[in-house]
């Protein structure tokens, strides 16, 4: 299936980049599951508790360009080695935090910093820069379903054992979990980038930057993936608050969001095969297209355990499979050297929709009590996402013939 990835070099970058993106994905993707408990512990309120999750969103992508250009300047070992250590840090001083502008400072500063710095952009920069071009779809494939599978993984985990040990005791085991990770830097930063990969002739990262922002096919590649954030932020943040408003226990939430994460394994794996045989941007074009419509059937359904996992299963296969084919545009457009910075910009667009997801939920909720113009709001955006990819310029894949040896 992963004829590509021949070597055991590079199935050992691509599996220990798979295996952090697990951690930091699967720990900042479950934080939704402490909303009610700290609610319940300090008093604060939905919306302060969004607001915290929301700047959250923001700096998780924030930092994406800022570490790139770090890890593409210096290389990835100390900024993912300080990503992971300021999540745990993060984690571990949350159950201390009584005030709205503690939980900001524990979850939405250093927890998303933390988790920013040892996600997509440097990870997916790293081993692009460690693979021949041939493998380097299907490696993201891979390492994108490595943060589903953290997420099938961390959903139900922090479930209970926030029942077992109630949410201080499981912040303090996430941040033990998120340290367990450090012993798979290595593994992806020991084999050195290829020397005939790299360009020694190009013209630095800020001028890098500015042709990558003139470029309208570049904007509205970020357009689309604003839409993303905003769609995943929110259901992410506020999935449980729906679960709750239908009348369903909570652990449909946990059980929900699990599915989303073991379904976005399939999708990650199948979007990573798509870009090595079709246009990315007509692979992203279907991904947005199918979550408005998956919405609209949501809305139209009834409340059930049943529709919930549906739900979950249809828009898990897209969720983050977004995500390879982007990366893939953007290094068509303009190569690997500045993969890590410019891919972390298209992340700081998604996280400007993700900061608005997750905080127009908790206004949605307080305001109206339901999430239904969210829901709308949601539908209408993933649909002109759809249309946004459409004029991006990208040349048609030139499939390469499999030989069949003699």
């Amino acid at each position: 299936m992963f004829r590509s990835l021949d070597t055991k070099g590079a199935w050992t970058v691509t599996l220990a980049a798979a295996g952090i993106l697990m951690v930091t994905m699967g720990a900042r993707q479950s934080l939704g599951l402490f909303v009610s408990p700290i609610n319940t512990s300090t008093g604060l309120g939905v919306v302060t508790i969004s607001l915290a999750l929301a700047v959250a969103q923001f700096m998780w992508g924030a930092v994406q360009p800022i570490a790139g250009a770090i890890a593409d300047r210096y290389g990835p070992e100390k900024v993912l080695v300080g990503g992971l250590i300021i999540l745990a840090a993060g984690s571990a001083l949350t159950p201390f935090m009584d005030s709205g502008f503690g939980l900001i400072v524990s979850l939405g500063l250093l927890s998303a910093i933390g988790s920013g710095a040892g996600s997509f952009s440097v990870l997916i920069g790293a081993s692009a820069q460690r693979l021949p071009v041939a493998a380097r779809g299907t490696a993201s494939g891979i390492i994108n379903a490595g943060g589903s599978f953290g997420q099938f993984v961390f959903a139900p985990v922090l479930q209970k054992l926030i029942s077992a040990f109630g949410w201080m005791g499981a912040m303090w085991s996430l941040a033990v979990m998120v340290l367990a990770a450090l012993p798979m830097i290595g593994a992806l930063t020991r084999h050195e980038a290829p020397k005939h990969e790299i360009h020694p002739g190009d013209s630095g990262l800020w001028n890098a930057v500015c042709g990558a922002m003139g470029d309208r096919s570049y904007i509205l590649l970020h357009l689309g993936f604003f839409t993303c954030g905003f769609h995943i932020a929110f259901l992410v943040t506020h999935l449980p608050g729906e679960v709750a408003l239908c009348g369903l226990p909570p652990a449909v939430a946990s059980w929900s969001l699990a599915i989303i994460g073991l379904a976005n394994i399939g999708g990650s794996l199948y979007a990573g095969s798509c870009v090595n045989r079709y246009r990315s941007k007509m692979v992203l074009f279907w991904m947005y297209a199918s979550r408005a419509a998956l919405i609209g059937v949501y809305l139209l359904a009834p409340k059930t355990e049943l529709t919930f996992y549906l739900f979950a299963a249809g828009l898990g296969f897209t969720w983050l499979a977004t995500v390879p084919p982007t990366a893939a545009i953007v290094g068509k457009l303009f190569g690997i050297r500045y993969l890590a910075t410019l891919f972390g910009l298209t992340l700081l667009s998604h996280q400007i929709g993700g900061f608005l997801g997750a905080y127009l939920g908790g206004i949605a909720i307080t305001v109206q009590g339901d999430y239904a113009w969210m829901w709308y709001a949601d539908m209408a955006l993933a649909s002109a996402a759809a249309l946004f990819n459409l004029p991006i310029r990208e040349a048609k894949v030139q499939v390469m013939p499999v030989s069949t040896g003699s």
